[in-house]
């Protein structure tokens, strides 16, 4: 049996440790004995200090990356840098900034999401903004500031300057995370059970689905997602990959997010070890492609 390689963030104390928020996945991977981990010095080199990584003899054809965020231009350098040393992973930077960055999938799952307006330089035209959508809400090119103290939508009430000064708020919430430019969409309403949205996170890899998990703490006898709308994104721009789905209220669904599977978390409660397992075998039943 040949094993895949992982590569993980480790400890900002010491990279030969694995970062305590990706432990879980650590260990679930080791259990399942199908894939060696490699472990490189995330906080240090994005801090702009040498690349380091963990020794692996048996390190596999393509390496899957299982970290944390990096803008398209930082992954590209990690990357190259990862190339110098034999290390190739399994997306390159055109595939990760395919899926990560939401201007660039839009074009491909439009028919099934809230319309968009995009604003490359920042600089969002409220009035042209009120005559394509009645609700809208904001984010940069890959999230949202959901959860926080900026509005999770505006209406027609807006106007220019108070909008301006409400996306101070905004940018100082993404700080240096900041993304792009400004993705402008339509307002959805989502339908709730009790306080919980309901939705769905699904991870592809190789033209398959590797899962399909409920992704809002919402109870396990919300509607399902339906698996024609799960299987017609099976083959996007990249190999490994995540689109996210939620009922609206009317009992229809839309695609709200999109992202590069090495970078997607799991859901709340999502069995780590059958993932894993379900990783190991969407590319080992077939050829990488």
């Amino acid at each position: 049996m040949n094993k895949m390689t992982i590569l993980f963030p480790g400890s900002y104390m010491n990279y030969r440790v694995i970062d305590d928020d990706m432990a879980e996945e650590y260990h679930r991977a080791l259990e399942t004995g199908l894939f060696n981990i490699l472990l490189f010095n995330y906080d240090h080199w994005v801090a702009g200090e040498p690349l380091k990584i963990t020794k692996q003899e048996d390190i596999s054809e393509k390496v899957i990356y299982r970290g944390w965020m990096l803008k398209p231009e930082q992954y590209k350098q990690l990357y190259d840098e990862l190339n110098t040393c034999g290390i190739h992973l399994l997306t390159d930077p055109d595939a990760y900034s395919n899926m990560h960055l939401f201007p660039n999938v839009y074009p491909y799952i439009e028919e099934d999401t809230a319309k968009m307006l995009y604003f490359p330089d920042g600089k969002v035209d409220v009035d042209l903004v009120k005559k394509h959508f009645k609700r809208f809400m904001i984010k940069d090119s890959v999230k949202s500031t959901k959860g926080t103290a900026f509005p999770s939508y505006f209406d027609q009430s807006i106007t220019q300057e108070t909008f301006d000064e409400k996306m101070k708020i905004f940018y100082q919430y993404r700080g240096d995370l900041l993304t792009g430019g400004i993705c402008v969409k339509e307002y959805l309403h989502l339908k709730h059970y009790d306080n919980d949205t309901n939705e769905f996170r699904v991870f592809y890899g190789n033209g398959c689905i590797i899962s399909i998990s409920r992704n809002s703490n919402q109870p396990a006898t919300t509607h399902k997602l339906p698996q024609s709308l799960a299987e017609k994104y099976r083959k996007m721009h990249s190999p490994y990959y995540t689109i996210d789905y939620a009922e609206l209220e009317d009992g229809s669904w839309k695609i709200i997010e999109a992202g590069d599977g090495s970078v997607s978390g799991l859901s709340p409660h999502q069995d780590a070890y059958a993932y894993y397992q379900s990783l190991y075998h969407t590319f080992n039943q077939n050829n990488i492609s």
